[in-house]
């Protein structure tokens, strides 16, 4: 089966680095592959109990919620055309902490909606997908298929995003990725930049720019990956230019069961968050960083993690700490365990600003 488009997704490239596993290894269902054109369907299900405390307010709740990653339907295309492999994919990602709100009106997002050309030259993807700018920060965090530290008012909860990391929001883009360099890969693309300046004459001359370099190699049985990645945009009214940039880094090894990742970020101009059409005061700066260790014993894995961010722009000062264990009933089958302590202050004044401790006892499907 050439199924190249699922194995460079944003959902796969997550998968695998969360379960250790190769991207194209137990992750989709083939539906159809003759002649050179294929088609697969790929899902990722998951639900928590969670028990959360919050301790300024002094009150604690129990939900039934989705993880950090939503549960979501894939379809993949590929068709080989002479020297050249097209392809696509389209991803619905939907939620399920709306069933009272909503009861019958989930939520549904799209967030993979993308062509590909595939050849000796690399590939060039057309469409909409995750950006370059955090990539890696995130696919490979070692609790992405856990619950993480709380988000939004509907209880979306945020992983390590705004605690260690932004978030590589789903954008219209057209990116080009370089074939496999022993083990160096580059990736770079123009993107549709954010209007962080509206009003009169509002404009963004010239589209945002994301890029990432990624390396991998074993040395002596000890697995490393480090990578790169990075953001640039500029937008304008008749009285504000912003100009908004960020830089990210990272590094894990593997040994023996054994893993470490240390990653980190700062940006300008960019709440470390997401970026989106919004209007923006200043071009003040924020920072953060994640660190995360790991042991995988036979079907468990035991990670202990702590991240932060600093932002001007924001307003803020966040730090969480994690501790998860995942145990693999089988290859498409996880049960996750994963306790997390999350605080946040007003950077401006320095006052306690939210605390909470997070229980959360959840099963992930995939296949």
């Amino acid at each position: 089966m050439n199924n190249n488009n699922f194995r460079k997704s944003g959902l796969a490239v997550a998968m695998a680095a969360a379960m250790g596993a190769s991207a194209g290894a137990n992750a989709a269902i083939e539906v159809y592959s003759e002649d050179g054109t294929s088609f697969s369907v790929d899902g990722y299900f998951n639900a928590f109990y969670v028990n959360r405390d919050d301790k300024l307010n002094d009150t604690r709740n129990s939900d039934v919620k989705m993880g950090f990653l939503p549960n979501t339907i894939g379809f993949n295309f590929s068709k080989e055309m002479g020297d050249l492999t097209l392809g696509g994919r389209s991803s619905f990602w939907s939620t399920i902490n709306d069933s009272l709100q909503s009861p019958t009106d989930t939520a549904i997002d799209v967030r993979q909606l993308y062509a590909t050309v595939d050849g000796s030259f690399g590939q060039v993807l057309i469409g909409k997908d995750f950006g370059l700018y955090a990539r890696s920060n995130i696919f490979l965090d070692e609790v992405l298929m856990g619950f993480g530290s709380p988000g939004a008012a509907t209880g979306v909860s945020f992983g390590n995003i705004r605690t260690g990391y932004p978030y590589p929001n789903p954008s219209a883009q057209i990116t080009y990725r370089t074939p496999d360099m022993g083990g160096l890969k580059v990736a770079a693309g123009i993107f549709e930049p954010a209007n962080t300046t509206p009003g009169a004459q509002s404009e963004q001359s010239a589209p945002r720019f994301e890029a990432e370099v990624t390396y991998g190699a074993d040395l002596n049985g000890v697995s490393l990956t480090g990578w790169v990645n990075g953001r640039h945009q500029s937008s304008e009214n008749a009285t504000t230019e912003i100009d908004s940039q960020g830089l990210g880094y990272g590094l894990k090894a593997a040994v023996a069961g054994f893993s470490l990742t240390a990653s980190g970020f700062t940006s300008e101009g960019d709440v470390p968050v997401l970026i989106s059409d919004a209007a923006l005061a200043s071009e003040e700066d924020a920072d953060g960083y994640l660190v995360q260790g790991s042991y995988t014993l036979g079907a468990n894995r035991f990670v202990v993690s702590y991240g932060e961010t600093d932002s001007d722009q924001g307003d803020f000062e966040t730090e969480n700490t994690s501790f998860a264990v995942f145990h693999d009933v089988n290859s498409n089958f996880k049960l996750v365990g994963e306790y997390n302590m999350f605080e946040q202050t007003t950077k401006s004044t320095g006052a306690d600003a939210a605390e909470f401790d997070t229980l959360a006892l959840g099963a992930v499907i995939t296949f």
